[in-house]
């Protein structure tokens, strides 16, 4: 059985308040976006097994998302038998697109299918919770306001299907203790879900990443890159999550060859389709 894990990104991301437990509260849009890694199980007779093409997969087998999930379902649906597991990597790691999370959330719900164990989306989010703080919104995967760690959700009408999106991803590693350093929290700007209400024209002044202040200021490349997209044209450009990627929203074609000396990874979505 194949499923197609798919990347999102963060319309606004505000850190409300530090918590008690040590994670932040956050208020943001997620936003899925087509934009697809490859995710195969087949059942087996021996132990579980873990493959991967496409880019490069950090870490070993228990740290892995997909893993988790299986070990999660299997401890509570013994009668699941060991699968064959193998990811087709496009999202790249750490660039702030939901990848893994993703993957995660996809490995719960290929289970949950395959072996026609019933468990509803409710439940299905208890358990991606269990794996990351974003992963639950991979369940629904509709557009939607996200707050507490981001597993809590609101339903929003949000279509930018008509849009166009280029991504760009300069292959940094952003450290989240580094974004979180300088990061302003509590400030009084309007709550993200208000905010995507507005035309997307009026999003520029009104529509802030908190962590963009931390994390231009040490890699000042994102900012240049920021400043290109709106240059081109775009209605709309932010850093999504903590980085390193960096979006433009389009109402119309995306202009040619905006980074031409650069070696970025450039991912465009035009009529909801990725191209590479």
């Amino acid at each position: 059985m194949v499923v197609f894990p798919n990347a999102k990104i963060n319309l606004g991301l505000r850190v409300v308040a530090k918590r008690s437990d040590g994670y932040h509260d956050i208020d943001t849009v997620f936003y899925p976006i087509p934009f697809y890694d490859i995710l195969e199980i087949i059942p087996s007779n021996k132990d579980v097994e873990f493959t991967f093409s496409g880019k490069e997969i950090i870490g070993n087998i228990n740290s892995n998302l997909c893993y988790k999930a299986y070990q999660l379902i299997k401890k509570d649906y013994p009668q699941i038998p060991s699968v064959k597991i193998h990811l087709h990597k496009n999202i790249p790691m750490g660039a702030g697109l939901g990848g893994g999370s993703s993957d995660g959330a996809f490995m719960l719900k290929i289970l949950n299918e395959k072996f026609q164990l019933g468990i509803t989306g409710d439940v299905l989010e208890h358990y991606a919770l269990q794996l990351g703080s974003d992963c639950p919104f991979f369940i629904a995967n509709k557009a939607c306001g996200a707050s507490g760690r981001g597993e809590q959700f609101e339903s929003i009408e949000l279509d930018l299907k008509n849009k166009s999106f280029l991504l760009v991803n300069p292959g940094l590693h952003v450290s989240t203790a580094d974004a979180f350093s300088k990061i302003n929290i509590g400030n009084n700007i309007s709550p993200c879900t208000s905010v995507v209400k507005h035309p997307i024209d009026k999003w520029k002044e009104l529509l802030i990443n908190d962590f963009e202040h931390s994390v231009f200021e040490i890699h000042p490349i994102l900012k240049e890159i920021k400043e290109t997209l709106y240059s081109a044209g775009a209605v709309y450009a932010s850093m999504t999550g903590t980085g390193s990627s960096i979006y433009g929203i389009f109402e119309k074609d995306i202009p040619e060859n905006l980074f031409p000396q650069a070696s970025f990874e450039i991912i465009k979505i035009i009529n909801g389709k990725a191209i590479l």
